[in-house]
């Protein structure tokens, strides 16, 4: 299987300003859905993301997802390389997500759909 990068976050403090920011920078559609705001970048190639203000830390990350057959197995292969679980899987309306840290902290999203 393909691992593509199939979704990115853009974590904040304040999501109505970080929202405006991003809104009147690239010209993207910006939505609430629940605790996130869904971002369409209206473009013909690439992804879409959103924009979260988790309420602890991390406040402030980029993260990439990527689409992955088997979470855990991935979550094991980074401990086993030095990183770390940094959420483990929870299930979403659109599939299951985690994250995980590299050795030096950065975040990386995986994401299996249902």
């Amino acid at each position: 299987m393909d691992r593509p990068v199939v979704h990115f976050e853009i974590g904040c403090r304040n999501s109505p300003r970080t929202e405006e920011f991003f809104s009147k920078l690239f010209g993207w559609n910006i939505e609430r859905a629940g605790p996130a705001a869904m971002i369409n970048t209206g473009a013909s190639a690439g992804i879409n993301g959103n924009i979260t203000s988790l309420g602890h830390e991390p406040h402030d990350y980029v993260a990439i997802y990527l689409q992955v057959d088997e979470l855990q197995a991935y979550l094991d292969k980074a401990i086993s390389l030095g990183g770390k679980m940094f959420v483990p899987p929870v299930e979403i309306p659109t599939g299951t997500f985690a994250w995980l840290a590299d050795p030096d902290g950065n975040i990386i999203g995986l994401f299996r759909p249902k």
